[in-house]
């Protein structure tokens, strides 16, 4: 293993300890897991594929209004309160 220095924040550093001490296991090997996650999506979500997977939700939901693309504002807008 290389050894190497990180700088955390004091907050992200006590709750990486807590989450150390009840998971049983070093603060170096949550951040091991976190660097594996972080190396792993990004080595398998290329853009095409995040293109692609978009693509295939296209269609798959309806909210039953047939006005969206008219009234989208207004939907928003009703939903957050802010019309």
């Amino acid at each position: 293993m290389i050894r190497t220095q990180i700088q955390l924040t004091e907050g992200q550093a006590r709750e990486l300890r807590e989450l150390a001490a009840r998971e049983n296991v070093s603060m170096a090997e949550l951040v091991r897991r976190a660097v594996d996650g972080l190396l792993e999506r990004k080595v398998t979500t290329s853009l095409n594929e995040r293109r692609q997977r978009a693509m295939a939700l296209v269609g798959q939901f309806r909210s039953g209004q047939t006005d969206i693309s008219e009234k989208h504002d207004e939907y928003l807008a009703e939903v957050y309160g802010e019309w």
